[in-house]
């Protein structure tokens, strides 16, 4: 489980292709603190390390993986938010992010707002209901709250610490997030809709 509380950046170091799955080797500040078989949040996605050395270390994105998100739209020199899963003693800063994607969503506006920015992202209309105004969000595995929120579409207002320290600094109009809508509202809308079938 993770927080969507972003530890730093992973850079995308060489892509390799291996039938439906894609090798992704990565460096980043704190990879000498991996493990093989550590679970780690990029841009959102629930990936294990599989392999590690003194140059970085590998995981391995399958084919639904690279179809759900946008894992498959890689290049050489990207940069990834990076969270380790949160230890059972930490602190819950963020919200619960599971590192599961539900989609893609698309990047339709970006605006700077006085010292900050806002974004506003579209995502399929299955998805529409799971996201209201104040609730949580998780954007590139980012735990953000939702501004906006409208069908089809919410925004979400970004800070000069997060728009630095994350991958939003290179976030512009057509480019496509990771989006992993709150756990509890996915929940609460299955119930109801059970109910109102019934």
């Amino acid at each position: 489980m993770f927080t969507g509380i972003v530890e730093g950046s992973a850079t995308v170091r060489e892509l390799i292709s291996e039938g439906g799955n894609l090798h992704i080797l990565l460096r980043c500040d704190f990879q000498h603190e991996l493990k093989v078989d550590q679970s780690l949040s990029h841009n959102g996605v629930c990936l294990t390390v599989t392999n590690l050395n003194s140059e970085g270390y590998q995981v391995t994105a399958i084919a639904e993986t690279l179809a759900k998100t946008n894992l498959g739209k890689l290049k050489q020199g990207d940069a990834l938010n990076l969270e380790r899963c949160m230890p059972a003693h930490g602190r819950f800063d963020g919200h619960i992010v599971q590192g599961h994607v539900d989609c893609m969503g698309i990047c339709t506006k970006v605006l700077e707002d006085n010292g900050s920015w806002r974004y506003w992202f579209s995502h399929p209309s299955a998805f529409n209901e799971l996201t209201v105004e104040k609730g949580s969000i998780c954007v590139n595995g980012v735990s953000l709250t939702v501004v906006d929120s409208n069908p089809e579409e919410f925004s979400v207002a970004i800070i000069p610490y997060t728009w630095e320290h994350t991958n939003f600094k290179f976030l512009k109009e057509g480019d496509s997030v990771n989006l992993e809508f709150d756990i509890l509202g996915k929940y609460m809308k299955k119930m109801l809709g059970n109910r109102i079938s019934d």
